[in-house]
């Protein structure tokens, strides 16, 4: 393309449109996976529910990944950058029931509309490799993977009670419950006891929390998360026995050291042994309803430190093992069965909450452990000594301190076969099955004679029928499908029931970054030797909010296939970047806020470039962010003075200005170092564009006076256009094209510095008098103080201002300033 005559506008609408047709006809982003030698770099956006229109909140997310992918195609790499759709979900299944629409259909629809407005934004992807886990291509590999896990012992079925949501009619997973709601809805979710599906989780807990130190270059706040979630502990499990009893009741604790000073035992309400211990209770209905009341209870609120902690007296007692003394059995609102065994010995010297309990309920405290400082008197303690001390009131463990006695006490309750030395964790099998229509058919169907039988892979996928009643029953409506039900048994032949649950959507996110290397094989779930070629994934972007279950579910599954020498990676995400949310009002977009931001109208008026630039511009990444709608004019703003700048080039002739050509070139050269760090790691794209604004800034006030000089200025402008190429694709290729380039600018070469040109020769410092700045010079960069006072003093401003004064002091801040004193 020829060099065009100067435009005073910035002409977006029809340069967008044809670079976009450009990157698609000459497929810059698709990538041959079999070729061999590549320098590969596989960047991945955490694939989208495709629940309706994307707002400019979404999307901070692609353009944040669209950069990272066009930087490293700059340098060299060849960037596997797929797209897909997590398409399965309540959303989907909800408006149908809502709007009369069939899932299937307003989920495709989306997925159209999220296409579109994706292309719009600029952002490219390789669109061969496209998932959409809805379809049964897809989720035919997703039910081959339960088989999976199904043979090795991993999925298994099992009464238990569930976190029910009776607004979406429900199972949850005990991740998806928010503050004792519906992470989706916000209703309140109870407590149901079903027949479920789950996958044995826990046998690699000890591992997820291992491996998470081969994730250096993840954020530590995500490994955090990680790790607490897994929540390790290792303790004792002691055995008090119940008086009038058969039966013990195990009780995990961390701190055997404390158990000479239990003076009461507390269960939680769902502990499956209360009917049993209160039988004969003459108040057993006054315990049943307390259970109930508890029970409605969200867990959260439960536990929650401000919650005033409730209980009932059972009527019966345990056996403290190592004292022998009898112990009130107390059920109470503070205790969960999500930890541990379901029972505390409570021991309220020296923990909070059974302090807070026993002074509520007038219960006794002993002092176990003193404080080495000041001596504790049970009666007037005002809260629990939880710290290390001297062990008191504890038989021959008198006189250790506490640490110490934590590990011969242990010793003692194992030598006298009182209990065992275990750890525990706070991770609980993952709970898959959903009694929903919209996601993916569990493989499995039920004989009366065989029992549950695994369908055949040759007979999957087992597919949803799409003539189906969407009524919100709390029956899965495929249970009144007759024609889905029905199937044979694998083994005899006979006539059997399908299962009629469906999947957890994150069972189909949990493996989709493996598909997308071979997207489209019918004859396996994924190549295991192209995936061991590009995997561990390079970079993966995507919200905090996804720390704990996909990833956790993600890296859960990577070790299974790992297991299973489908991969030859422990760790599925070798880098990981969570970015913060963009908030308008104060508040994350919704439309239940009314504070959603499309992107259509912005692009229509200041084209995509513009919105790019901004949302990289607004903030460090990391960080939510505020949206600002009239801030979106600065960065249109910005473009139309770069467009001004590289398309008048030819008619800057001599002109006078403040930067010499010392001074531009060593700014040209600071810049590409500064953008080029920005880039690496932390991805501070905020600071890369504000250096990049600096440098036109420069250009501007520079001396133009030689074809040398003319020279430089063109070069500063071809390093800003490639600097800026990741942020605004567009304008950059069409500013690329009008210097004479046929070739894409993706493929010219990232820009590289020149470690000489940043060494200074000369420096600008500021000049105080009295305290204010009085004027500024340039000095030689290792002029001495000798040197610099006789440059300053000869200053004409700072020559008139001392007159005939006396100086006192005349102190110099390297690099800086001098500051005068008269």
């Amino acid at each position: 393309m020829e060099h065009n005559s100067p435009q005073k506008s910035y002409p977006f609408r029809e340069i967008e449109a044809r670079w976009q047709r450009y990157w698609a006809d000459e497929k810059l982003f698709a990538v041959d996976v079999n070729k061999k030698d590549v320098r590969k770099y596989y960047c991945l956006v955490m694939f989208p529910y495709p629940s309706a229109a994307l707002h400019v909140g979404h999307g901070r997310n692609y353009i944040i990944g669209d950069a990272v992918v066009r930087y490293k195609m700059m340098q060299g790499y060849t960037v596997l950058s797929p797209m897909g759709f997590d398409a399965f979900g309540l959303p989907a299944e909800n408006a149908a029931i809502k709007n009369n629409i069939h899932p299937k259909v307003s989920t495709l629809n989306n997925i159209n509309q999220m296409k579109e407005q994706l292309r719009q934004w600029g952002v490219g992807y390789d669109w061969s490799r496209e998932v959409t886990s809805c379809m049964p291509e897809y989720y035919k590999w997703t039910q081959w993977i339960f088989l999976k896990l199904y043979e090795k012992g991993l999925a298994y079925k099992k009464k238990a009670t569930v976190n029910w949501c009776p607004s979406c009619q429900t199972v949850l997973a005990n991740e998806q419950v928010v503050d004792g709601a519906c992470e989706r809805c916000e209703s309140s979710v109870n407590e149901k006891e079903l027949e479920q599906w789950f996958f044995k989780i826990t046998d690699y807990a000890q591992r997820l929390l291992d491996d998470l130190k081969l994730l250096e270059e993840w954020p530590e706040r995500v490994k955090r998360m990680q790790k607490n979630w897994i929540g390790r502990s290792e303790g004792v499990e002691i055995h008090f026995p119940v008086v009038d009893g058969e039966f013990s009741i195990p009780c995990f604790t961390t701190r055997p050291d404390t158990i000479y000073g239990v003076t009461y035992f507390v269960l939680a309400v769902e502990y499956p042994q209360i009917d049993t211990l209160i039988e004969n209770a003459p108040n057993r209905d006054e315990i049943h309803a307390f259970i109930k009341k508890i029970k409605a209870e969200d867990k959260i609120t439960r536990t929650s430190e401000e919650t005033a902690k409730e209980g009932i007296f059972t009527g019966r007692y345990i056996i403290n093992p190592l004292t022998g003394e009898k112990i009130p059995l107390w059920i109470a609102n503070y205790v969960l069965m999500d930890y541990g065994t379901g029972a505390v010995m409570a021991v309220p010297a020296h923990d909070q909450r059974d302090f807070e309990f026993a002074k509520q309920y007038d219960l006794p405290i002993r002092v176990v452990i003193d404080n080495p400082d000041e001596s504790l008197d049970a009666e007037t303690m005002q809260c629990a000594f939880v710290d290390i001390g001297t062990m008191v009131n504890s038989d021959q463990f008198n006189g250790l301190r506490s640490a110490e006695a934590i590990v011969k006490i242990s010793d003692y309750i194992e030598e006298k076969k009182y209990g065992t030395r275990t750890i525990n964790f706070r991770l609980k099998d993952w709970l898959i099955s959903r009694q929903r229509y919209w996601g993916a058919p569990i493989p499995i169907c039920y004989c009366t004679k065989c029992g549950p039988q695994a369908v055949p892979e040759n007979e999957l996928p087992v597919q949803l029928p799409e003539d189906i009643a969407f009524k919100p029953t709390g029956v899965s409506p495929l249970q009144i499908h007759e024609e889905f039900k029905k199937c044979t048994c694998p083994k005899c032949g006979g006539g059997a029931e399908r299962e009629v649950d469906t999947m957890d959507t994150f069972v189909c996110s949990s493996w989709y970054y493996l598909r997308y290397i071979s997207a489209k094989d019918s004859a396996q779930a994924f190549d295991t030797t192209l995936v061991n070629k590009w995997l561990p994934v390079d970079q993966y972007i995507g919200g905090i909010e996804h720390a704990i279950l996909h990833l956790m579910y993600s890296r859960f599954f990577t070790k299974v296939f790992y297991d299973l020498g489908l991969v030859n990676f422990p760790e599925p995400f070798a880098r990981l970047f969570t970015q913060g949310m963009i908030i308008k009002n104060g508040a994350k977009m919704s439309k239940s806020k009314g504070n959603v931001v499309s992107p259509d109208a912005l692009i229509a008026k200041y084209g995509a470039d513009t919105v790019r630039l901004y949302t990289l511009f607004i903030g460090p990444p990391e960080k939510d962010a505020e949206w600002n709608d009239q801030a979106v004019e600065g960065a249109y703003r910005f473009l139309g003075r770069l467009w001004r700048f590289v398309t008048s080039l030819d008619e800057w002739s001599v002109r006078e200005g403040k930067v010499t050509f010392e001074e531009l070139r060593r700014n040209m050269h600071e810049t590409i170092k500064k953008v080029s760090d920005d880039l690496e790691g932390s991805f501070h794209f905020n600071t890369a564009i504000s250096r990049i604004m600096e440098l036109l800034n420069g250009v501007y006030q520079f001396t133009v006076q030689t074809d040398k000089d003319k020279k430089l200025l063109t070069e500063a402008a071809e390093v800003m256009v490639k600097l800026l190429a990741p942020f605004v694709p567009h304008i950059s290729e069409e500013l690329w094209c009008r210097f004479g380039n046929r070739d894409t600018v993706f493929s010219s070469g990232w820009p590289t510095y020149d470690p000489k040109a940043l060494i200074q020769n000369e420096i600008e410092i500021a000049i105080q008098v009295l305290g204010k700045v009085r004027s500024r010079v340039r000095i030689p960069a290792d002029a001495s103080q000798e040197i610099i006072k006789k440059i300053v003093l000869a200053d004409a401003k700072i020559s008139a201002m001392i007159g005939g004064k006396q100086i006192k002091k005349f102190i110099v801040v390297p690099k800086k300033l001098v500051n005068i004193v008269l």
